[in-house]
Parts: C-alpha cells; structure tokens; sequence
C-alpha cells in the first residue's frame, strides 16, 4: 500500500488508453492480492473522467468478483449507462488480462438545494491525539508486530476510539448475549491533499475498505485475516452525503448486525465536524478455516 500522499496521488491518476479506458498501477506491497479499497478509489477516478464536471458522486455498488494480483497494473472500463438532465450512471469493471476482478455502478449528480438533516456524531468519543494508533492496537492483539500494521496502513494516519471487550464465545463460535460488534476509528491522511472534491471522495472510497469487514469478527475469538480465517470483501456500497476533506480527522463509526454462514455484514459511518458525510456497507467471507482454532479459542 502507498506509504506516502505522493504516492497515493501517483496511484489514483489512472491513465486514460482510449475512449472510456483507462489503466491504474498497483502500489509496491508485501501484499499477494491488490487492496479493494484502492481499486475502489480508482475505479471512481476513472468513472469522473468521463463525467461532466459540475456533477458529483453520489453513490456506488461495487462487488470484488476476483482477487487482483499485487504488483500487475489495473484496467477499468467505463461505460455510459445514462446521462440525464441531473443524473449520470457509469458502469465501471476491472480487468488484469483476460480476467474480470471487479464491477461498480456508480450514479453522478448535479448538485441543487434541498431538505437538509444528518445523523449525529456518537457521544463520549475520545479526541484522535488521545486515542492510540491502530497499529499499536493490532500490534498487541494479533501475531504482527506493529511496526507491519503500520506499513500494511500507509498513507493513512489511523486511530483507535473504541475497545470492544470480548464476550465468551461458545465452541461453535456463537458469541454470547451483548456481545457488540462495533468499532470506532479515526482517520485522515497523512499529509494535506489538493482541495479537489473528487480526490477526497476517491481518497475516502480507499478508506471505506481498510477496516469494515473486520468488525464483523470483533466479538469473536478469532484473528482477523490470521491463521483460521479466510477473509474477502465480496461487495461494497457507498453513498456520499456532503463534501468532506480526507486529510482532516474524520470519524469511522462501524458495527456488524449479522455473520452467518461464512459471511459478514458491516455497516460503516464517516463523520467530519460532528456531521454525517458518508456512509458505507460491505459484505465480506470471513471463513473459519480451522474450526479447532476457534473452539480452543473460545475456551481460552
């Protein structure tokens, strides 16, 4: 993942091939598979190009249909579905090669004045120079020293505002009565962006991604994404409500309602100034691999 906001920036100026083609680089990582959350943001790029300028996104539905090779670069196509006297619709896919690993719509719109009202904030919530970094947190919790959380996250300065005890948990991996599955991060970028409106919807499209499905797995005796968890974002919505700067501190509120059958179910809201911007939901594998894990778990 990029480690830099020059980097960041390098990698969400896809390059346009043809008409309604463009192609995106990955960024350097350990990582064997390409991070969703950037083929989020440059799908979305892509999608702008092609769009007049006075119309702004809205919403989008994506689904992560193939794991995308680190290291390969990333085609998009973009095809015209509607452009209407305030509405225009775009569907984008993804390709490496021959294979198709992923597919978004994604609706634009003139903006224009009308009823107004947003949720609040979540009270009693720490200030982020409070709150320790996610990295010490996960540092702690998992088999990863720190320091490689902080090169999974890069370019995204993260903190931890909530600490979920973990309730029992049964053999089967039933969590116990008033077990939540929730949690509060803060997050921005770790340098200033340029005050382009859709960069900062791209740059949060990229975080919407980094911690959503993991808290599906919160109440639970496991480690996310360790040993005796297979874990993949499978689709990924995101409605965006007012501008908002993703270098400024904003708050990623997140809880998971339901996991069943291998699979979780998130909801995630992004508050800037105490107001609602964005809100989010994905559905993601979270496969036990190794049932005896999480039974031993459960027990300790």
């Amino acid at each position: 993942m990029p480690e830099t906001v020059a980097e960041l920036l390098d990698i969400l100026e896809v390059e346009q091939t043809g008409p309604g083609s463009f192609v995106g680089r990955d960024a350097d990582s350990p990582r064997q598979r390409v991070f969703g959350g950037q083929v989020l943001a440059q799908a979305l790029t892509a999608a702008y190009r092609t769009v007049p300028a006075d119309r702004i996104a809205h919403s989008l539905g994506a689904y992560f249909l193939r794991e995308g090779t680190a290291g390969e670069p990333i085609g998009y196509g973009v095809e015209t579905t509607r452009e209407g006297r305030s509405f225009s619709t775009r569907r984008i896919t993804a390709s490496q090669g021959a294979r198709v690993i992923f597919s978004m719509v994604a609706s634009f719109h003139l903006l224009e004045p009308g009823l107004n009202h947003s949720d609040t904030a979540p009270q009693h919530v720490l200030p982020p120079e409070q709150c320790p970094t996610l990295s010490e947190v996960l540092g702690r919790r998992s088999r990863r020293v720190a320091e490689a959380w902080e090169q999974e996250w890069g370019v995204l300065e993260t903190r931890f505002a909530s600490d979920t005890v973990r309730p029992p948990a049964t053999g089967d991996g039933t969590v116990a009565p008033g077990g939540d599955a929730e949690m509060k991060v803060w997050l921005r970028t770790a340098g200033p962006l340029p005050g382009d409106h859709r960069l900062h919807q791209a740059v949060l499209a990229y975080a919407s991604d980094l911690t959503l499905l993991a808290v599906s797995t919160v109440p639970h005796p496991v480690e996310f994404a360790g040993p005796g968890i297979q874990a993949a974002s499978i689709n990924h919505s995101m409605w965006f409500h007012r501008p908002a700067r993703a270098d400024e501190w904003l708050l990623y509120d997140q809880f998971s309602p339901s996991a069943s059958a291998g699979l979780g179910f998130s909801f995630g809201r992004l508050f800037a100034g105490g107001r609602l911007v964005a809100s989010c939901a994905q559905e993601g594998l979270i496969r036990v691999t190794d049932p005896v894990a999480l039974t031993a778990a459960g027990r300790g």
